[in-house]
């Protein structure tokens, strides 16, 4: 079935509000708690309009950060060479991380 993005953004906005609502939080306390305005905060419910930094915050704030890095699964390979091409690309930026994490590591 296909959304609007304006019924994506209000479903969001109604998700985030139960969850505030269920973790007994305020919208002032959540908005404190995030780290952006009350105006915000109640945009982000009301109308479901925010930044993605802001539905970040947010989700950090509503403990549920976790659930944002399964928005845009990896594609499915459709053959054989195609996995093992993401299997290459997905080491080359493992390697590229461990690199720069290393290199940031105080002497």
């Amino acid at each position: 079935m296909m959304y609007a993005p304006s019924e994506i953004s209000v479903e969001i906005g109604q998700k985030v509000q139960r969850r505030r609502l269920a973790m007994n939080l305020t919208q002032v306390d959540a908005a404190a708690r995030a780290g952006v305005s009350y105006r915000t905060w109640r945009r982000l419910e009301t109308e479901g309009k925010a930044s993605i930094d802001d539905l970040v915050r947010a989700a950090v704030a509503l403990r549920c950060e976790q659930d944002l890095f399964t928005l845009f699964p990896e594609p499915v390979a459709s053959s054989m060479d195609a996995l093992l091409e993401q299997n290459r690309m997905t080491e080359r930026t493992a390697s590229k991380r461990r690199r720069r994490a290393v290199s940031r590591i105080p002497s």
